[in-house]
């Protein structure tokens, strides 16, 4: 009884090592670059945007003036 008991104080002390050893070795990412990556997002959204917007203005504009010519 007294053996099994140490195998497994001694095999769960092993594996919390293992497991430390396994959280150092875990990738880190810097902040700073994921609000980057997040800006860029955001700027090239509003640029998408802005063309939509634009181009949707233009075909009124275009259907507007065509209709007004016409008549």
């Amino acid at each position: 009884m007294k053996n099994s008991r140490f195998d497994t104080i001694r095999s769960l002390k092993a594996s919390n090592v293992k497991s430390k050893s396994d959280l150092s070795k875990i990738k880190s990412t810097d902040i700073n670059i994921l609000l980057n990556k997040v800006r860029l997002d955001q700027k090239n959204d509003f640029r998408k945007k802005i063309i939509y917007f634009s181009l949707i203005t233009s075909v009124f504009l275009a259907t507007g003036l065509i209709t007004f010519i016409k008549f």
